[in-house]
């Protein structure tokens, strides 16, 4: 693992923590929106290339907005190898799933980020969204670029299923905060937890938050109805991964997503949608989590179960 430095890689830990001992995610470095109003980043067929992982959950959001909205056939994709070590996230179409670097043939995706920026400071994360064009990255923050593929390209794709409806955008912007602090990341700071105090905090908020969407669901077929919304869409991701790896590599074992009730055929259910399905890789996801984190897993065995995922 490492980060760029003023354009140069320096290898160590990426896992930033404040005084308490508690995960601290670093934000997002490139954060500009593709958009016909704006004057540069307009929707284009073809135009635009993501880098991705089938293990991050956040890439994850990207490629099933990718088949929700019918942006496959205008947006190309390279899919990261599933191991992030001292180099980071690199190409190697070894692994099933794996690609090449489609547009520049690069061995690791931090050269996709010196080449738009040759003395960026940045973690080297994914999504990545490049822009052909202009030959620069345009976003690498995943809710942002959800909220490019939800609308921005409707008038190209006739694609105007939206997954972030005027009525419910207060509330779905309510409810994205609570599920991304104390779920999304929560099962990450509780993995990367350094101090006991700072494990006991971050799982306690994670199942209190587990629990209450558990009885929402239990009287909703999905977070605000029958409507699928960005919410769901942004949370299955996070329930995908953990009872495979959550459960055991993050020490998130009070309950499995299986021993809920309501989460769990909701969890089933979303799953059947073929654009999520797609994007879902379990040997991706199993690889990288027990394979990348050395600190968490010195010797990187990785577990054969669960024999059963739902």
């Amino acid at each position: 693992m490492g980060r760029l430095v003023n354009g140069k890689w320096e290898k160590g830990s990426i896992v930033n923590s404040d005084s308490k001992g508690a995960y601290d995610r670093e934000q997002r470095t490139f954060r500009d929106f593709i958009g016909k109003e704006h004057p540069l980043y307009k929707p284009e067929s073809g135009r635009y290339h993501l880098y991705v992982s089938y293990a991050c959950p956040w890439a994850t959001r990207t490629l099933i907005y990718l088949g929700l909205k019918g942006l496959s056939d205008h947006i190309s994709v390279s899919v990261v190898h599933p191991d992030m070590l001292e180099e980071g996230w690199g190409f190697d179409a070894s692994f099933p799933g794996a690609t090449i670097d489609h547009l520049f043939n690069f061995s690791y995706l931090r050269e996709v980020y010196q080449k738009a920026d040759a003395n960026v400071t940045t973690s080297v994360s994914v999504p990545v969204l490049w822009d052909k064009k202009t030959s620069t990255l345009v976003n690498n923050e995943s809710s942002e670029i959800i909220r490019m593929f939800n609308a921005s390209f409707d008038e190209l794709t006739l694609n105007k299923e939206d997954y972030y409806p005027k009525h419910l955008r207060t509330k779905i912007d309510a409810l994205n905060e609570t599920i991304y602090h104390d779920v999304n990341n929560g099962v990450y700071k509780a993995g990367f937890a350094k101090t006991q105090q700072a494990y006991d905090d971050a799982v306690a908020r994670l199942f209190t938050t587990l629990d209450s969407l558990d009885k929402v669901l239990g009287t909703h077929r999905f977070l605000f109805g029958d409507q699928i919304t960005e919410a769901d869409l942004r949370l299955i991701p996070t329930l995908l991964r953990f009872d495979i790896v959550y459960v055991t590599h993050f020490k998130c074992n009070i309950r499995r997503i299986k021993d809920y009730k309501n989460l769990s055929r909701y969890t089933k259910e979303l799953y059947e949608i073929p654009a999520i399905k797609n994007a879902t890789n379990f040997e991706h996801i199993k690889r990288h989590y027990y394979f990348s984190h050395e600190g968490i897993n010195p010797y990187r065995i990785i577990p054969k179960g669960p024999r059963e995922i739902f």
